[in-house]
């Protein structure tokens, strides 16, 4: 589902990819934050357009403005369990990684995904990153459908 937001004009292009952060205090008295604050906080989602002949409005949050796109909800790539890496299962992620080092570890806490929640597999990838896991987890990269009330 395709969805007109406004963004900061350094992020509207299509395939650009963010975590909505929800209202910053900025946004007080803002004369378009109807336009602006109509994402779901904390869900992933990706520019696919940008409104053709949209003006540029001042924004106090973006230094250089906000302009008028499409955006849908994006699908999140993460390391799951392999043993319940299938497309169309139902899982959680294993949980926290003290391990920021780690080329896995943007996977393991992606943006966008809660440990308490539940994902749909959308597709499998494959093999994670990394060649091991310092917690010693047997792990498989895979793409979570984006959340239906997004």
């Amino acid at each position: 589902m395709t969805t007109v937001t406004l963004i900061g004009t350094r992020l509207a292009d299509p395939g650009t990819e963010f975590v909505y952060q929800g209202e910053s205090s900025a946004c007080e008295g803002c004369p378009y934050r109807d336009q602006c604050l109509n994402l779901t906080e904390g869900r992933k989602y990706e520019v696919t357009a940008v409104r053709e002949g949209a003006s540029t409005l001042e924004c106090a949050v973006h230094d250089t403005g906000v302009t008028a796109v499409e955006v849908q909800p994006a699908p999140i790539a993460a390391n799951v369990a392999s043993n319940s890496a299938f497309s169309g299962s139902v899982v959680s992620l294993e949980g926290s990684c003290p391990h920021t080092d780690c080329p896995s570890h943007e996977y393991c806490e992606p943006a966008g995904a809660d440990f308490d929640e539940e994902y749909r597999i959308e597709s499998v990838v494959g093999d994670p990153p990394h060649d091991y896991c310092m917690l010693d987890r047997d792990l498989t990269l895979v793409e979570f459908e984006p959340p239906e009330d997004a």
